[in-house]
């Protein structure tokens, strides 16, 4: 890490938190929690000045190719401080061409461009590749509701990650073999992992803490003319790889399969090229259902069904529990008391939220294979597999 690298991440991890923690602080105690116009302009000044001083420091610097890791560290550290001055205002992509954070612009798509990734900054920078200093992990504020949201979405994510590889591993070594029941049982333990991680999010997140002070930092923002959706939890390829292998989902599905290039370049490289890899495979259902089709018997052939039934339901719960739970709790409810002025910017993602919760409820469908009659699910392969055991 250079001098001026290292002087931005200092920055990032200390003077930015307490400036946005300090504009918290007043929103917090308006009536209208959700207005920024003409409140704390003062401290949203130091925040611009002191950034953009770093910033312009780095980007006079050059590429310095220190390799991909601090490429990606830098990355996050600008995307950051635009994703900051978004939430504050200080940049309106509706009100604007081209974003006025112009020296933050050219680094990040510089940076972005390097890495092979969108050029602001990703959930990863804030769960799984988020390094912790002295216990401490980089984050927007000091509150105690953003701390909660991003371990737990980072224990979220890491199980889900824990559940692909187990399934890719089948997929190698084929259903019929008996250390796949092994393999099944594994990915099935980890998502029952999700579901738990789930559970402890929506026990001790607070609602309206997350709705106003952590929700607003992953909106969309302009990076030079070109606006980018908000960093989204899902922006991994885990959680499509078990969609995938489980033959809950098809790449051969519009809908489907426009949501992963919708998502590809928010996700890590290695999670882009996982992603292509297990778009070219046979899905563990198609496998298995082919090995009955041919009337072939092997000795644990019920429990090799009941345990890939055990994570396809595994899964399916933890799909229903994010979206009926989670989404309805923490963006659907509030999102009714908040002043119809502010609806236009309340999904990080950019569609309105009935747009939005109308494609999340889709995919909620497919992943728990309910039947629907306007998009092909899993459904009836799955009840065959029932029926088998």
């Amino acid at each position: 890490m250079t001098a001026n690298a290292k002087a931005l991440d200092q920055w990032i991890r200390g003077r930015f938190i307490d400036l946005n923690t300090a504009l918290e602080d007043i929103y917090w105690c308006q009536e209208d929690r959700a207005n920024t116009e003409g409140v704390g302009d003062d401290l949203k000044q130091m925040l611009l000045t002191e950034g953009n001083e770093l910033i312009t420091a780095l980007l006079a610097e050059g590429n310095t190719d220190e390799g991909f890791e601090a490429g990606f560290d830098l990355l996050g550290n600008v995307g950051f401080f635009m994703a900051a001055c978004r939430r504050h205002e200080l940049t309106e992509p509706t009100r604007e061409t081209h974003s006025p954070l112009r020296e933050a612009s050219a680094l990040a798509l510089q940076v972005g461009a390097s890495v092979g990734m969108i050029p602001r900054f990703s959930t990863a920078h804030l769960t799984t590749h988020n390094c912790a200093h002295g216990g401490v992990a980089k984050s927007f504020t000091h509150g105690e509701d953003e701390a909660v949201f991003n371990e737990f979405n980072t224990r979220a994510i890491l199980a889900y990650q824990r559940a692909s590889e187990a399934l890719l591993r089948v997929s190698r070594l084929g259903m019929t073999s008996p250390v796949a029941i092994d393999l099944l049982r594994n990915a099935k333990d980890a998502l029952d992992d999700v579901y738990a991680s789930n559970e402890q999010l929506n026990a001790r997140l607070n609602v309206d803490r997350f709705f106003y002070s952590v929700r607003p930092y992953y909106k969309t923002y302009r990076v030079g003319h070109q606006s980018y959706r908000g960093a989204n939890a899902g922006d991994f390829a885990g959680i499509n790889v078990i969609d995938l292998l489980l033959g809950l989902c098809r790449g051969d599905d519009a809908y489907y399969s426009q949501l992963l290039v919708d998502k590809m370049l928010y996700m890590m490289p290695d999670d882009q090229a996982l992603l292509r890899d297990v778009l070219r495979r046979r899905s563990l259902l198609s496998e298995l259902k082919e090995e009955l089709s041919q009337s072939n018997q092997w000795p644990h052939q019920a429990q090799t069904i009941r345990s890939l039934l055990d994570v396809v339901d595994a899964h399916g719960r933890a799909a229903q529990q994010h979206h009926d739970l989670l989404v309805d709790k923490f963006i659907t409810k509030p999102s009714k008391a908040m002043e119809e002025r502010h609806h236009g910017t309340l999904t990080a993602s950019g569609p309105p939220l009935p747009v939005l919760l109308a494609a999340l409820e889709k995919l909620r469908d497919l992943r728990c294979a309910r039947q629907r009659s306007d998009v092909k699910t899993a459904y009836e392969d799955v009840e065959l597999l029932r029926g088998r055991i």
